[in-house]
């Protein structure tokens, strides 16, 4: 056994709630918000199930920001959480601006002008938040307004940048809301000057996770991953679906980005309503394919953010995206601007728990199984393989060693049966775990034998309360250990 075991068990005063913290396979995502930005309210939400804190940059100031950062940080220090924290970049959203007397009362049959001169807006002229408007649509083209409740349709492209637009479904139009092009290919960058300075403070921050609005191409994802290796940032990226442009270059932006996640807001504006339960689904099982967990977003609880219960087709879509295999579900203004945050994350955990308990689960055994071809192949059997047995002999702990993440990644893309663990000595990946399905991670840093290496993170197990005398752990990892290479072995001990 190590000599130095003790370091890593810091967090033991509180063992307990460590465990039942992760009685919850599929993870839950909060966004910080007014509702919810306090120390006590955080760590509130932290006891109800939240592993992942999702910070919304459209909206606050830096320092709101840090210091909500600087909460979630001593959470994770005093308590036996690693939860993750989630910087959500504001993207190239286009909006309306100022609306006179911030109500317009638009019908079917008017024509208004949309400028990118800044002006009150009237039936005469509206501002857009949209330079190149009139550069970029066609005649023809469909703009939605305020999430799809009012529509138009361009019908003149003037010299001086102005488009007029026939409103075909009319309503009352405020002030700064968004707009949608689902026709239009816009040219607009995939990070704009407050993305490039939200950015900078989110590497500083040594933010887990960062998640780039609008995708349209793998490109956008090059250019952010770009800058945050200039920075040698171990932040990982979550591309955001919300864009048809997206859904048609899908697979290379899976295989770049970090995680996915269904954004089903913007998604559900820009292509038939009908269409988002089956992009939901596709994207989940090509997620899973490549091993890249994947978040269900947007209006999951949302009657909760007045109410004490939820609808019952949001329940139904709560356990939806766990069936279908999602690594986690997020709540948005629930949380962030709420009644009942706590409430509302203790609802949607309850919802998780009474699916996984059932003998059911997502199973990807029988179609994805370890690809020949895979320059990973043999790393990959291996962690199928450690799943497959540890089902088999009722293992109560399934163990993986990592340094990149890929073998977390994988194996909890198997969704094993068996309690995944993970240890791993780069100290930015225990956090960032938290998102994935399944997966406890630690911070172990020592290189001795194999056989040291097991039995230590067994008996860390022991005094986390995870594991008791006569259990059963199937273990991963690579020996030689000092050589850091891909997971090639696999071991059964009995405690």
């Amino acid at each position: 056994m190590s000599k130095n075991l003790e370091k890593y068990l810091h967090k033991e005063m509180n063992k307990q709630a460590g465990i039942e913290h992760v009685n919850h396979r599929t993870k839950i995502v909060a966004t910080v918000g007014p509702a919810c930005d306090s120390y006590d309210q955080l760590l509130e939400l932290c006891r109800a199930g939240v592993n992942v804190f999702r910070l919304n940059f459209s909206h606050g100031k830096h320092e709101d920001k840090l210091a909500i950062i600087e909460h979630i940080r001593n959470i994770n220090k005093t308590e036996p959480y690693n939860i993750s924290i989630l910087a959500d970049l504001q993207g190239p959203k286009l909006r309306v601006g100022e609306i006179e007397n911030n109500s317009l009362d638009v019908k079917a049959g008017d024509i208004l002008t949309f400028t990118n001169e800044k002006c009150v807006g009237t039936l005469e002229k509206i501002y857009v938040s949209y330079p190149n408007l009139a550069g970029d649509v066609v005649l023809g083209n469909v703009i939605m307004i305020d999430d799809g409740k009012l529509e138009v349709k361009v019908v003149g492209i003037e010299k001086n940048g102005d488009v007029k637009v026939l409103v075909t479904l009319g309503g009352n139009l405020s002030s700064k809301k968004g707009i949608n092009l689902p026709d239009t290919k816009i040219s607009l960058p995939a990070l704009t000057e407050k993305d490039l300075a939200d950015l900078e403070f989110i590497i500083e921050q040594k933010c887990d996770w960062v998640a780039l609005s609008f995708v349209r191409s793998v490109k956008d994802l090059v250019i952010l991953r770009s800058k945050l290796q200039e920075k040698k940032s171990m932040t990982k990226i979550i591309a955001k679906i919300e864009k048809p442009e997206a859904l048609v270059n899908i697979r290379d932006i899976i295989l770049e980005s970090d995680g996915i996640m269904i954004a089903r807001g913007d998604l559900g504006v820009e292509l038939p309503i009908e269409q988002v339960p089956l992009i939901q689904k596709e994207l989940i099982r090509k997620c899973l394919h490549r091993a890249k967990p994947v978040i269900v977003a947007t209006q999951m609880m949302e009657s909760m953010i007045d109410r004490v219960k939820p609808n019952r087709s949001e329940i139904t879509d709560v356990a939806n995206a766990v069936l279908e295999g999602a690594d986690a579900v997020m709540l948005s203004g629930e949380t962030a601007a709420g009644n009942h945050p706590a409430l509302v994350v203790q609802t949607m955990r309850k919802i998780i728990m009474e699916i996984e308990k059932k003998e059911y689960r997502y199973d990807r055994s029988a179609d994805l199984k370890p690809q020949a071809h895979s320059p990973s192949y043999h790393s990959d059997a291996i962690c199928y393989n450690a799943c497959k047995i540890a089902e088999d002999v009722e293992a109560q702990a399934l163990v993986g060693m990592t340094q990149s993440g890929y073998t977390a990644f994988m194996l909890s893309s198997y969704r094993p049966s068996s309690p995944l663990f993970i240890f791993t000595k780069e100290r930015s990946l225990v956090n960032q775990l938290s998102l994935s399905w399944g997966v406890r991670a630690f911070y172990y840093d020592e290189e001795e034998s194999l056989d040291d290496i097991v039995n230590d993170q067994i008996n860390i197990l022991k005094e986390r309360g995870f594991l008791k005398e006569g259990d059963v752990v199937v273990s991963t990892g690579s020996t030689p250990v000092h050589l850091h290479l891909p997971t090639n072995m696999i071991k059964l001990t009995k405690v």
